[in-house]
Parts: structure tokens; C-alpha cells; sequence
């Protein structure tokens, strides 16, 4: 098996299998792959706690289903691109201490690594989504690949070692640093401050990735952009001509 990643704004991971190697992800997660290529879903990969375990997952807000990548009599290859722009990150499991991913961070891996849910809190309707604050552990013996959106910006906390960050930030981290979800200080820089009221505390030692886009806030910049008013569902489309009809509006607007 061989891995490689191409491409630096919208990245894409491109997997080479041997006959009987496969990998797995969510599903929906494919864009491309050559003939020799089998699929396979199912509900439940890699260990990850059986009926449980898929209970579990689907009660955080992942996805019931796991669709397997395998070559078959010929060598293939199976590629996964990212859903917004950021960065591809693989990291080695087994001999070391796993991972705690954001919610939408697993891509793919090998077929002994499992996906769980790793923390829960719910924070009220309204906040992250009305779903509350989710991650996911990545655990097992293995490679996982990662999707962390926007830049990619890595801190090594030494032991004790306290870093606050809006939780939106957060991409991953390793299981050796602490986490907890805590109120900002200071009634006045909940209200005023603008930058919500919870804070993610980590607190080291271990690796902490940070994501400089996070997915909730790009959506929010984007929304004013999208149809107002319209019992229509968003698609692609209407999407698209929300953004296009934005850009002409503000450039006419700018002309006046």
C-alpha cells in the first residue's frame, strides 16, 4: 500500500492497493477509483464496539454506514478528496497515544483501526450545529488520515502546558492532553467579547492540531450569500446562485 497527497488549497489523497489490501471510511466520502476496486458497506469497521459502538456513533452525529476500498485480483487505487480547503494529515497508530478528532476529521484508514465517539457535551440548541460538541477517537493499529480545514497550525504542550482555544479551532489532538469544554471569564466578555461563550481547554503534555477555517464558521460567512425566505431545499445550485447573485449585487451596489 502506498499513499500519497497531491494538491495544496483542495488536497486529495490518492491510495495505491495491492490484491486483498483495502482501506475504509464513511460513506459518501469517494471521489475517485480505478476499475479493480470493490465496495463494500457496511455497518461497522475496524473493531469499532459492534452494535454499540454503531449506536453510539450514530446518536453523536456520524454515520451508520463504513464503505470498504478493496482491490481485488489487480492492484487499484481509491482517492478521497477534502470537502472544503485545509489540509490532509496521516497519523500511525499502535505504538503510541491515539487521537481525538473534530467531527468531521476522519477520512479513511486501514482496516484494524476504529472510529468512536471520543467526547460528547451537549451545549444547548443553537450551539455547534443544536448537536452540542462532539469528537471522535481514532484509535487501533494502523494509519488514519485526517481532514483538518483551513491552515494547519501544530502546538507540542509540555506537561501541564494550558492552551485555550474557540472550539471551532480545535482538529485534533492526542489522547495524553486533557480536554474539557469551560465557560469564557467575565459576564462581559460573554456577552460582548463576540467570540461565544465556551472555550476549549487542553492541557498537555501531547501534540494539539489547530485548524484555522473552522467548517461552522466558514458556513456562517457564506449564509448571507444563500437564498432568504425560499421553502426551496439549498442544492448545489441554489447555492451557486446565491453566491453569484451576492457578488453582482454587491459590485452593482459598489457602482452607485
Amino acid at each position: 500500500m502506498q499513499a500519497r497527497i497531491q494538491g495544496t488549497t483542495m488536497p486529495v489523497l490518492e491510495i495505491d492497493l495491492q490484491p486483498s489490501e483495502s482501506v475504509f471510511s464513511e460513506s459518501g466520502e469517494l471521489s475517485w477509483m480505478t476499475g479493480s476496486i470493490q465496495m463494500a458497506t457496511h455497518t461497522q469497521m475496524g473493531g469499532g464496539g459492534g452494535l454499540f459502538g454503531v449506536l453510539k456513533r450514530v446518536a453523536g452525529g456520524g454515520s451508520i454506514f463504513m464503505t470498504e476500498y478493496r482491490a481485488m485480483q489487480y492492484p487499484g487505487t481509491v482517492s478521497f478528496a477534502t470537502k472544503v480547503p485545509g489540509h490532509i494529515v496521516p497519523v500511525e497508530l499502535g505504538n503510541g497515544p491515539e487521537y481525538l478528532v473534530h467531527r468531521h476529521g476522519f477520512m479513511c484508514a486501514t482496516p484494524q483501526v476504529n472510529i468512536t465517539v471520543g467526547f460528547q457535551q451537549s451545549l444547548g440548541a443553537g450551539i455547534f450545529g443544536g448537536d452540542g460538541f462532539l469528537l471522535q477517537r481514532v484509535g487501533g493499529v494502523g494509519t488514519a488520515w485526517l481532514e483538518l480545514s483551513g491552515e494547519l497550525v501544530q502546538k507540542n504542550l509540555g506537561p501541564g502546558e494550558v492552551l485555550r482555544v474557540h472550539p471551532g479551532h480545535v482538529g485534533a489532538f492526542q489522547t495524553t492532553v486533557g480536554f474539557q469544554i469551560t465557560m469564557v471569564p467575565g459576564i462581559k466578555n460573554m456577552i460582548f467579547g463576540g467570540d461565544g461563550i465556551f472555550l476549549a481547554e487542553l492541557v498537555g503534555p501531547g501534540s494539539v492540531w489547530l485548524q484555522t477555517l473552522p467548517i461552522s464558521r466558514l458556513a456562517h460567512q457564506i449564509s448571507e450569500y444563500l437564498p432568504q425566505g425560499q421553502s426551496q431545499p439549498v442544492t448545489a445550485s441554489t447555492v451557486g446562485g446565491g453566491l453569484l447573485g451576492g457578488i453582482v449585487g454587491s459590485i452593482l451596489s459598489g457602482g452607485q
